[in-house]
Order: structure tokens, then sequence, then C-alpha cells
């Protein structure tokens, strides 16, 4: 797989990463490890160097799951790791907590777990209303001055605490949801901060979730478990209505010989983007990574944004508390 640059910090990743949470049970039932630590190798194999994870996925199970499965080729691979609740040790959470002493202990805990001695990529979570953006990223400049973490970034947050973050030390990235059914980023100015800046962006659920993929046709293909049924967009009346959307990424697909899921990642990469879609299944994982290929025209991108737009897109992204915790 081809290499872009995340930044201008100096980190280069593939054009496609790999965001892990959903192996953690987010997404229904967790599969067998077996499969899982197949699937993350497999991506490896793929050429894919960036692979996402966060503290709070299982909490903790996420990442001791990639450091079993590619601690053998960990100079092969990217890992990216996420703090931000006050987890106990035994994975009770607590409030968001961005002081420099919490963020010493956090990344003490996530290099055990992740069976490393550095941290590629370490974002804050989300961020803490309490503590101001310019002390934690001092707390963690100084996990990048002890050589314990290479590359800062940030997830969920506004132009304004960018600006204010990056002034103290420079972030790498931003990871944030972005979609075609979640583009607020680019209508926000958020994303043109962030190429001012010189900083990257990662986009987390690239495929909407998986509804991109069309194969999602009601609420009752997810498993009883899954925590999409809890979000606004995966009501059984908003999976109907933005069903449509999903039919005309569908005919542009077709003219690529590709698949819907295809033409969301690639429509992601075309916003300058690096695109961290997840799966459980090796199945899915070879479609996912030959979107890396998929280079989608000025007419593919202008028809797909006179109909997909954020009006016609029915239910939000989260629930009201769930964006409450966001920044943006």
């Amino acid at each position: 797989m081809r290499t872009v640059r995340l930044g201008n910090q100096g980190l280069t990743v593939s054009a496609q990463g790999f965001g892990a949470m959903g192996m953690s049970g987010a997404y229904g039932a967790s599969d067998d490890e077996k499969e899982s630590i197949a699937t993350l190798n497999h991506a490896a194999d793929l050429g894919i160097t960036l692979f996402d994870t966060a503290e709070s996925y299982g909490p903790f199970e996420n990442e001791r799951l990639l450091g079993r499965a590619l601690g053998h080729r960990r100079d092969e691979i990217l890992l990216a790791t996420k703090f931000g609740l006050d987890f106990t040790d035994d994975g009770q959470p607590g409030p968001l907590d961005g002081r420099p002493e919490h963020i010493r202990r956090a990344v003490e805990r996530s290099l055990r777990h992740l069976d490393t001695d550095r941290i590629d990529l370490y974002y804050m979570h989300r961020l803490d209303p309490k503590t101001p953006v310019e002390e934690t990223i001092g707390g963690m400049a100084e996990l990048v001055a002890a050589g314990k973490v290479r590359y800062i970034g940030l997830s969920e947050v506004s132009a304004d605490t960018v600006r204010r973050a990056h002034a103290v030390h420079p972030l790498t990235a931003v990871q944030s949801e972005m979609s075609l059914f979640s583009r607020d980023l680019l209508e926000s100015g958020i994303k043109q901060t962030l190429d001012e800046l010189g900083i990257g962006l990662v986009a987390y659920s690239p495929i909407g979730r998986g509804f991109l993929s069309g194969a999602i046709r009601s609420v009752d293909d997810l498993e009883p478990d899954d925590s999409r049924r809890g979000l606004p967009r995966f009501s059984p009346e908003n999976i109907a209505a933005n069903l449509e959307l999903v039919e005309h990424i569908r005919v542009v697909a077709e003219h690529h010989g590709a698949t819907p899921a295809q033409v969301a990642l690639a429509w992601v990469a075309a916003q300058q983007a690096v695109p961290i879609p997840g799966t459980k299944r090796r199945s899915y994982l070879a479609e996912n990574a030959a979107a890396a290929d998929l280079v989608l025209t000025a007419e593919d991108l202008a028809s797909l944004d006179a109909v997909v737009r954020p009006d016609t897109v029915h239910g939000a992204r989260y629930t009201p508390q769930q964006l409450a915790s966001t920044n943006r």
C-alpha cells in the first residue's frame, strides 16, 4: 500500500489505517481471538502500518489484543492509542482527566498493555473541560521528551482548541469522525485549520459505522448488543430514509467496478485524510484495503456531494449526551 505523510512533523503512514475498536465488542460480540489476530496480521501483510486503539476499548482489552497480535512485528507498524477517562486498574471508568499527572499514569498502563516501549501516536480521546488544553498538551509533550511517545494528537476538537494546543507543542494529527454522512469537519472550518497548520486528519468511522457499505438494511441486521442500536442514525426510520443515499453511492461504485464501501473510503481519502476502517474479519479487509487505489473523478465527487449532503442525511451521528463530550 502507498504511504502518505500525516501532518508535517515527520510521521509517514499507510494511506489507510486499521481501526481495531470493533474487535473488542463495540459492534456486538467479539469474534474469537484467533480470527482477530489473523485479521490484524493480514492487515500488516497488505501494507497497512497505522493501527488505532484506545485504553477505553474493552476497556484495556483492545490494547492487549494488539500487543499480543503484533508485538512480533513491532518495528513494521505504528501504534496509535488514546487516553481520556480516569480508569481504575480494573477498568472502572472515572471522569475525563487531562492533567499531566493522570497522563503519566495512563501512558505507563498503555505501554504495558501494548507490550511496547513507545507509542507512535498518542491522542487525548476527549477533551477534559476542567483542564486547560495547554496544560494537557504540556503533559503530553513531557512524554515526547522522555521517549515514551513519538507524536501527539487530539480527538474531536474545535479549530480554536487545535490552535491553542498546537502553540504549546506541534500536533501531528487530529482524529475525528468523517465520512460522506459526517462531514461537518469540512463545513465548520476545522479541516481548513488543520491544513493551515500542517496537522494531519485521521478519519474514524469512514464507512459511516458500516452503513455506507449497503450491508445494513434494517436495525435487525445489527446484533442485539450492538452499540449502534442506540445511535439516532440507526433508528428504523432513519435507516430506511438513508438507504436512498446509499443507492446513489452504489451507482457511483458500479461505474468503477467497486463497492459502496470502497467509494466511501475513496471519498475520505479525496479529502486528504487517512481513513481507519475497522473489521473483525479478513473477508472484508481486502475490500477495504483495495480502496486505497480507487481514485474518484471530479464528476464522481460532485455527484456524491450533490446528493449526500448534511441536509439529506437523517439522524445525528451521536446522541445529545455523546455529542456533549466532543469539543467540535
